[in-house]
């Protein structure tokens, strides 16, 4: 698909405790209202425990196969160590799983959908909006026997925007839906089931966050494996990329995401009466009317003093940090090692990276050096760099291999990367 095809189509926290069972609800009786409420004032809970479900139809997906599936809230803590809840869905098929030992589950992130509160995931695969992509592939898992967890990301609750490749964010919110997910009633799914972690685009910036961050933040879940695709893995690279191109929006959705989590940052003082009207464009469309609302726009239009990205990442927050070094702190790729290594994020399981040779949203520059810095590092990863498609078909072409990866790793077969 081509550029202009896509745009007609489209537009560390300390080691923590498995959730307890007794905190889940007894009945999945929740209204919509209760799923997406605003966070309260101090929210207790280990991280993952299911704090309310809803029983639903995934209407927003085709050729499904028998399923039971919930939308779900459930507690994560974020890049600042606060509780805070998070929203999601799980579907489980209801064939039985004939794979030996418990059904796996696919923890997955969506690719970018956009800010507003009508985009988040779990609403779309309910049918409530569409303006997403990701349905086919949750239904790759689903054929395939694998339950899917599906988080929405952090900031789809009311009074909340979503924190948009915030890694660690990312990550705690892919994992505990896990947890989440075990606490169901009428899941069947066990707490020894194995866990992969997929995602595409932000969702694959999300699952590798989640591999980095497994070990340290969920040691009692089995992750046996990771995919991630288009991976925007050093977001200043993507930035200068993005910025008065046709995908600017992307970089809207990440600076205000930016805002959401680091209010330290001066974003108030620092923006015009076009960046104010920037921030309610983001707050309120979903990813169509985010590309057209910001289609060519550059971030220098939208501050008094018309600053640079450059510019803006030495402005300083008011503890002391520049905006560039809380960027960098989203980075992938970073303090990695495998298994007894030592390392901030151990990685102990396969990873299969992979990207569009047409790719054109995403620079080659940051996908190729964070499977570089894999390789270096000594994981276990597998590339593919040889689709012939752009950015969002590449996430469709990919399916089946990704299904394969990680099915084959609940299998309990090796593989040896190509680095």
């Amino acid at each position: 698909m081509t550029t202009a095809a896509f745009g007609a189509a489209l537009a560390a926290p300390a080691v923590v405790a498995a959730p307890s069972a007794s905190a889940a609800p007894t009945g999945c009786s929740a209204s919509d209202d209760d799923i997406y409420a605003a966070a309260p004032a101090n929210l207790s809970g280990s991280n993952g425990d299911l704090l309310a479900c809803r029983e639903i139809q995934l209407s927003g997906v085709s050729n499904a196969p028998g399923l039971k599936a919930w939308k779900v809230r459930y507690v994560t803590t974020d890049a600042k160590g606060k509780k805070v809840p998070v929203t999601g869905t799980v579907a489980v098929p209801t064939a039985a799983w004939t794979g030996g030992g418990s059904r796996p589950t696919v923890a997955f992130n969506p690719g970018t959908l956009g800010s507003g509160a009508q985009c988040a995931f779990s609403k779309q695969l309910g049918g409530q909006y569409q303006d997403m992509y990701e349905g086919d592939n949750v239904v790759t898992f689903l054929k395939a026997g694998d339950a899917v967890a599906a988080t929405d990301g952090v900031g789809y609750i009311k009074g909340m925007v979503h924190t948009y490749v915030n890694g660690a964010n990312a990550g705690h919110a892919l994992l505990d839906i896990v947890r989440a997910s075990r606490q169901l009633p009428g899941s069947g799914l066990a707490a020894d089931g194995k866990v992969g972690i997929s995602g595409y685009s932000e969702g694959g910036h999300a699952a590798l966050w989640g591999a980095q961050l497994a070990k340290s933040y969920a040691p009692e879940l089995n992750v046996v494996g990771a995919a991630a695709g288009g991976v925007p893995g050093d977001l200043k690279v993507t930035a200068k990329q993005l910025n008065g191109s046709l995908f600017a929006g992307f970089l809207a959705d990440a600076l205000i995401g930016l805002k959401q989590q680091y209010p330290e940052l001066p974003f108030d003082q620092l923006m015009n009466d076009q960046g104010r009207q920037a921030e309610q464009n983001v707050k309120t469309n979903c990813l169509l009317g985010t590309l057209a609302v910001f289609m060519g726009a550059k971030v220098e239009n939208y501050t008094t003093d018309h600053l640079t990205l450059d510019q803006l990442y030495q402005v300083k927050a008011s503890d002391g940090r520049t905006g560039g070094e809380i960027i960098d702190d989203q980075k992938v790729g970073v303090d990695i090692g495998p298994a007894g290594s030592g390392a901030k994020y151990e990685i102990g399981f396969p990873v299969f990276q992979y990207r569009g040779w047409l790719e054109e949203i995403i620079p080659h520059e940051t996908e190729d050096a964070t499977h570089a810095a894999y390789c270096k590092a000594g994981i276990n990863t597998t590339w593919n760099n040889t689709y012939m498609s752009e950015h969002l078909s590449t996430d469709w072409n990919a399916a089946q291999d990704v299904t394969k990866f990680l099915n084959d790793r609940f299998a309990g077969k090796s593989v040896k990367g190509n680095c």
